[in-house]
């Protein structure tokens, strides 16, 4: 089904409402995506992205719908990975000699995927493309998050066509931002940031800075997944520019995984203590075995601090907070203070490797966490809170 922004373009792409997992199983997806893809009829015709490979047959009937394919003049691919370009194949063997529009990378990625030698036309910021009454102006995003990354800038409606950027995986009947519940857009806008665009903040920083030096007016802004931002569409770039500076709510986040409830013991001291004594900040106690992953990692990325607990296990630590420290180490989070806790039995190695861990992540941490043998007492559940308490005191001091 196809949706009419405007008299000159309109969206052709798939909702995706069952969709529970990402790239593989890496990030959760519980309100499904959509995989936009616009086109713009103008003196000549132009397809802005396809859709997800499962999606290409659907895709290119309902195209035909709206379309003869032969009228496509060119086809713009913003990102090479397969939910950008999946719908290609399927396209490209009705209309094999369409030119395709991407960066120099794009079409490394592209050929690498689909080994075809389609008719590749290379752009870089600040080539364009007239269409007619339009012209569309190419601007490459390297990072954001892929090196074959870019964005096209329309000029008369002053639509940017963002790619990555500024999207959220949440599938709706609606189109629009002011039409969507507001608490679960910036929900999944977080989300999207935290998990994947955060390693690149300084990048994203800069491309922002680039766009907003060039004096554009921009009324719309349509990202590859999610809603379109029609209703004060800067305010979410507004957003992504206090995300990426080092961002941080007044929150402390507790995460912990245990064996047999003594580390969330511990983790429950550590949060009394910080509440009773910072009433202030906004506590939260996760447990990682149980948690979604991705929500996780979004609290952590609005935290100015963390604690992480486990339990020792085979000299290690347990296996979903070892997964999630990998994570962490990954998307590179900055100023940003850690703290370890943890319980054992027999040798307890821990709490010192859950601190080489946030050191490499880059967090300062604050060092001698607490472990207790077996399960905590009285004493131990004190020294645990006071922990607590007096590491966010330094941190405030």
């Amino acid at each position: 089904m196809a949706f009419e922004i405007n008299d000159y373009v309109k969206w052709v792409g798939t909702i995706d409402w069952e969709l529970k997992t990402f790239h593989g199983e890496e990030y959760s997806t519980n309100r499904g995506t959509s995989y936009n893809s616009y086109l713009i009829e103008d003196e000549k015709t132009a397809l802005i992205d396809t859709v997800w490979a499962p999606f290409s047959k659907d895709f290119v009937k309902n195209l035909k719908k709206e379309i003869d394919l032969q009228k496509i003049d060119y086809i713009i691919i913003n990102h090479g990975e397969i939910d950008h370009s999946g719908g290609l194949m399927e396209l490209m063997n009705e209309i094999p000699d369409t030119p395709i529009y991407c960066t120099g990378n794009g079409v490394k990625s592209l050929k690498g995927q689909y080994h075809q030698d389609w008719n590749f036309v290379q752009v870089k910021t600040g080539d364009t493309l007239n269409l007619g009454k339009h012209t569309l102006t190419f601007v490459e995003a390297r990072m954001l998050h892929w090196p074959d990354s870019m964005m096209i800038y329309m000029d008369l409606d002053n639509i940017l066509f963002s790619n990555d950027a500024f999207g959220q995986h949440y599938a709706s009947s609606e189109m629009y931002n002011d039409s969507v519940d507001q608490s679960e857009l910036f929900q999944e806008a977080i989300k999207y940031y935290a998990n994947i665009l955060t390693p690149f903040s300084s990048l994203v920083e800069k491309k922002i800075n680039e766009l907003l030096s060039l004096n554009l007016p921009v009324d719309m802004i349509c990202p590859s997944h999610g809603v379109i931002w029609k209703e004060r569409p800067l305010q979410i770039v507004e957003q992504y520019m206090e995300w990426a500076k080092d961002y941080q709510e007044d929150q402390v986040t507790v995460l912990y995984e245990t064996m047999w409830e003594n580390t969330k013991k511990i983790a429950e001291a550590i949060g009394e203590g910080i509440m009773k004594n910072h009433p202030s900040l906004r506590v939260k106690l996760i447990n990682v075995a149980t948690a979604d992953k991705n929500d996780v990692i979004t609290e952590v990325f609005k935290s100015k601090a963390i604690f992480m607990g486990s339990s020792t296990i085979n000299n290690g630590i347990l296996s979903h907070t070892a997964g999630l420290m990998e994570m962490i180490k990954g998307l590179k989070f900055k100023n940003k203070i850690g703290a370890a806790f943890g319980s054992y039995g027999w040798s307890g190695e821990s709490v010192k490797l859950i601190e080489n861990g946030l050191i490499d992540a880059g967090f300062r941490v604050q060092k001698n966490g607490i472990k207790v043998l077996w399960t905590p007492n009285d004493e131990d559940l004190y020294r645990s809170s006071d922990f607590g308490s007096r590491i966010i005191s330094d941190m405030i001091e």
